[in-house]
C-alpha cells in the first residue's frame, strides 16, 4: 500500500518526502526537479511499541512501516500530456492514497508556478487536472458498456448506471471520491475503475515556522474549502521539519520543538494520518527475539493477519491466541495476562483488533 505525495511544482513536496524517509529525493528551487517517482519505506511512529520494548526487553524491534512515493510536480494541462503530465497520472494511479501538499507560506525567494501563493487556486488547478483524466477514461468506458446495455445485459446496466452518476459529477468539477457505491456490486466496480479522483486524500498545509501550531490565513481558506470533502488538514512547516532532521540528538530535537511549540514532529503526525487514510492497522507479536508491529487492512481476520508473517501461516490457521494491548500493558506479561483471564483462543471468524498482541498456531 503507497500513498503518494502530490502537488504543483515548489510547494515542498520533495522536502517533505526527505522529512519522512531515509531517502534522499533531490530538493531544488525549479519545477519538474523530482523526475522520477522516489519512494520511502517509512517507519510509523507507535509509542505502544516503546513499551512493549521495555515489558519484553527484546534483542530487536521491527516498527510497522508505510510507502510514502514523492511524485513530480503537476502543471496545468497535466490530462493532455502537458509538462510531466502522462507520467504523474501514471505514477498517482499506482498509489492507493494522495498526500496533497499546498503552499501556504510567503517566501519571495521560492518561485510559484503561477507568480503568487494561492492554495485554493493551486488545490483546483491539480483538481481539474484528475477529474478531467477520469473524465476522460469514464467516457471511455462508458462507450463500451453503453451498447452491451442496450442489449438488456444486467451487469452491463448496472455499470453504466454507476458511470453516469460518476460522469455527472466529475461534469461538475467535483471528485469520484464523494459518489457513493449503493451496494456490493457498485463498490467492486468502483475499485476495479481506478479512477485517480476516487482515492482517499489529506492535504497537507506548508506553513511558515511562526504558523507550524495555529496556522494563517491560508490554512483557514484550505479548511473552509475541503469543509465538506470529509479530509483530513494537517499544518506542517516543511522547513522546519527539515531542519529538524539534521539535529543529531533526540535532545536537541526535543529543544527545537518546543520552541516551535510543538510536542512531537508534523512528519509523525503526517505518518499516522497516511496510514490511516490507507485503511491500516497494527497487531504486535512479542517475544524475547523480536516485538514487531505487523500492518493489516483494518477488518482483517486473524488466518489473514497470521498471512502477513507467512502465507503458510494463514493456510495451516488452527488458532490465534490474543491479548488485547492494554491487557498486556497492564498485567506485564504473557502469563500474568493468563492468570488474570485476559488471555483469549480464537478461530478463523476472529476479526482482529488494532494493537492486539498476538501468537498464531499453524499446522502445514
Amino acid at each position: 500500500m503507497k500513498a503518494g505525495i502530490v502537488g504543483l511544482p515548489n510547494v515542498g513536496k520533495s522536502t517533505l518526502f526527505n522529512c519522512l524517509s531515509n531517502a534522499k529525493a533531490q530538493s531544488a528551487n525549479f519545477p519538474f526537479c523530482t523526475i522520477e517517482p522516489n519512494i520511502g519505506v517509512v517507519n510509523v511512529p507507535d509509542s505502544r511499541m516503546e513499551k512493549l520494548e521495555e515489558l519484553v526487553k527484546p534483542e530487536r524491534v521491527q516498527m510497522a512501516t508505510v510507502d510514502i512515493v514523492d511524485i513530480a510536480g503537476l502543471v496545468k494541462g497535466a490530462s493532455k500530456g502537458e509538462g510531466l503530465g502522462n507520467q504523474f497520472l501514471g505514477n498517482i494511479r499506482e498509489c492507493n492514497a494522495i498526500i496533497h501538499v499546498l503552499r501556504c507560506f510567503d517566501n519571495d525567494n521560492i518561485v510559484h508556478v503561477d507568480g503568487n501563493v494561492n492554495p485554493i487556486r493551486d488545490k483546483e488547478t491539480i483538481d481539474i487536472e484528475l477529474q478531467l483524466k477520469d473524465l476522460e477514461n469514464v467516457e471511455k468506458r462508458l462507450e463500451k458498456v453503453n451498447r452491451a446495455a442496450k442489449t438488456g445485459n444486467k451487469e452491463a446496466q448496472t455499470e453504466k448506471a454507476l458511470l453516469d452518476r460518476i460522469r455527472e459529477t466529475l461534469l461538475q468539477a467535483k471528485s469520484a471520491r464523494i459518489v457513493v457505491p449503493q451496494n456490493n456490486d457498485e463498490e467492486v466496480l468502483m475499485e476495479g475503475f481506478q479512477l485517480i479522483t476516487a482515492k482517499p486524500v489529506l492535504y497537507v498545509c506548508n506553513v511558515d515556522e511562526n504558523s507550524a501550531v495555529s496556522g494563517n490565513k491560508y490554512v483557514d481558506q484550505v479548511r473552509e474549502l475541503v469543509k465538506d470533502e470529509d479530509a483530513e488538514v494537517i499544518i506542517l512547516s516543511v522547513g522546519a521539519e527539515a531542519d529538524i532532521t539534521e539535529l543529531e540528538s533526540y535532545e536537541e530535537r526535543q529543544v527545537f520543538l518546543e520552541d516551535m511549540g510543538l510536542t512531537e514532529p508534523g512528519a509523525s503526525v503526517l505518518i499516522r494520518a497516511a496510514y490511516k487514510l490507507l485503511k491500516q492497522q497494527t497487531y504486535f507479536t512479542a517475544g524475547v527475539k523480536e516485538v514487531r508491529a505487523w500492518t493489516i487492512n483494518i477488518g482483517a481476520t486473524a488466518p489473514q493477519a497470521a498471512g502477513v508473517i507467512h502465507t503458510d501461516f494463514e493456510k495451516g490457521f488452527i488458532r490465534a491466541e490474543v491479548i488485547a494491548y492494554e491487557d498486556f500493558v497492564h498485567y506485564g506479561s504473557e502469563a500474568k495476562c493468563k492468570e488474570a483471564g485476559k488471555f483469549k483462543v480464537e478461530g478463523k471468524e476472529y476479526v482482529v483488533k488494532d494493537g492486539d498482541v498476538m501468537h498464531f498456531r499453524f499446522n502445514v
